[in-house]
């Protein structure tokens, strides 16, 4: 990334708007500012402005903001020019800077860019900087709300607290180590194994925390699979509340993977209704077929469906599905059409959940244990909204504080053994908020933000 060029890019989404931002972040840019519009800026103040051609014709009348650094997004001088929202006219505008921002080597954004340029100018850590992406992609209220907080800096506070209390135990073990005939009364003394315990509760309550949060932010892969004609592409329409599948009476009908998303009490569900499993002799539809067990085979949550009538063959189905499912995805047995139940329908297996899909029984259940089987608790007091990489980091800490506490436990011979696996548990947490973060993995976390910010 270009760190120390000025950047400029589109700040809004693509298309038309009643109004489209250009956002421009650099230093000197005061000075760009008074060439641009042939006036002075003062900072902080909105001003009614007209931006004209080389050829001083009006592109546009729009509003410049200007902001001098440090007082500022990304820690430069921030102009913001708030144009009026056709993408040619935002072209335009671009174009124009563009040409004026030459000799000061104005280049275009990259992703993230700007939001980069916060974190390394210390405006925000990087918990806080994946939090504005998080909350732009946010499907869900509740993700809303827990990337907000994650913005507001509360889960960096949680982890740089944790990270101190680690970091006075690591002082106390290793000046410890100086004095090793006193070593066992001096930890005991200094309540160092008590205060260990309470680093790990605290961990533990972080990392539930941190699985809430994930759910809340990537949501739920949930794949209904089965044989053909037991009701799947029903049972998505009623869960989506709308006819997204065809439903026939006819096998097969569904050919193709067919996706739609929806929240179940504030949890995004990505729900994947896949063609029913069976032998064919059809090119097409064994395609589909291929790409249901595909599907399986990255799920987070597998609902198996079957019928009343279902058969010996469609329980070896069921078998397989097992099989095929990523380590620790749960699958749940559903039965459909409890609508055409009958004195002498067979037994309902154990653990099953009886549906309609045609009328809409059983579904509210269902519902309850799809939430119960992914772990979700229901929203929680000051829950935020994490990733895969923070509950790596968080997993990893724990498993050397679970180490630290063993060697501490050994006593002699053992107390650098002990403040390594601390040290190694504060640098897992240290790259939370990016404290403790190699460069290549910074470029790949920001290169997945969106141009403009």
């Amino acid at each position: 990334m270009t760190r120390k060029l000025p950047i400029i890019a589109v700040a809004t989404a693509p298309g038309k708007a009643g109004v489209g931002v250009i956002r421009i972040s650099g230093q000197h840019l005061g000075v760009f500012a008074k060439t641009l519009f042939q006036t002075p800026l003062s900072a902080r103040q909105a001003n009614l402005l007209t931006l004209r051609d080389a050829d001083g014709q009006a592109i546009d009348q729009l509003i410049a903001i200007y902001f001098s650094a440090p007082a500022s997004f990304t820690g430069e001088d921030i102009l913001e020019l708030q144009c009026h929202g056709g993408p040619q006219l935002l072209e335009l505008v671009m174009k124009r800077c563009l040409e004026l921002g030459k000799e000061m080597g104005l280049v275009i954004a990259e992703p993230g860019e700007f939001t980069l340029r916060a974190y390394l100018n210390n405006k925000i850590d990087l918990a806080q900087a994946e939090a504005i992406a998080d909350l732009i992609d946010a499907q869900s209220e509740h993700a809303v709300r827990g990337a907000a907080r994650s913005l507001q800096g509360e889960f960096s506070a949680n982890i740089n607290e944790l990270i101190e209390e680690i970091t006075q135990l690591r002082i106390l073990v290793e000046s410890t180590l100086d004095f090793p005939e006193e070593e066992i009364e001096f930890l005991e003394n200094a309540q160092a194994r008590e205060r260990l315990a309470a680093v790990k509760a605290k961990l533990l309550s972080l990392r539930e925390g941190a699985k809430q949060g994930k759910i809340l932010r990537d949501g739920i892969q949930l794949v209904l699979a089965g044989a053909p004609n037991v009701g799947k592409s029903s049972l998505l329409n009623r869960l989506a509340g709308e006819e997204v599948a065809i439903v026939t009476p006819v096998a097969g009908t569904t050919r193709d993977r067919v996706k739609e998303s929806i929240t179940i009490e504030g949890v995004p569900m990505h729900i994947i209704d896949t063609a029913g499993l069976r032998d064919t002799s059809d090119e097409v539809e064994a395609k589909g077929i291929e790409r249901s067990w595909d599907a399986i085979r990255l799920a987070d949550l597998v609902i198996f469906m079957a019928d009343l009538d279902s058969s010996a063959e469609d329980r070896g189905l069921k078998d397989k599905i097992l099989v095929a499912l990523p380590p620790k995805c749960p699958a749940i047995l559903v039965i459909n059409k409890s609508d055409l139940l009958s004195a002498n329908a067979p037994l309902i297996p154990a653990g099953a959940i009886l549906i309609s899909a045609k009328t809409g029984d059983g579904i509210s259940a269902l519902k309850q244990k799809i939430l119960e089987a992914v772990g979700w608790n229901g929203p929680q007091e000051g829950a935020i909204v994490a990733r895969r990489r923070h509950l790596d980091c968080l997993e990893r800490a724990s498993e050397h504080i679970a180490k630290s506490e063993q060697f501490a436990a050994n006593g002699n011979n053992s107390l650098e053994l002990f403040a390594e696996e601390l040290s190694l548990a504060q640098n897992h947490l240290g790259q939370i908020t990016g404290r403790l973060l190699p460069d290549d993995l910074l470029g790949k976390i920001f290169s997945q933000f969106c141009i403009g910010k």
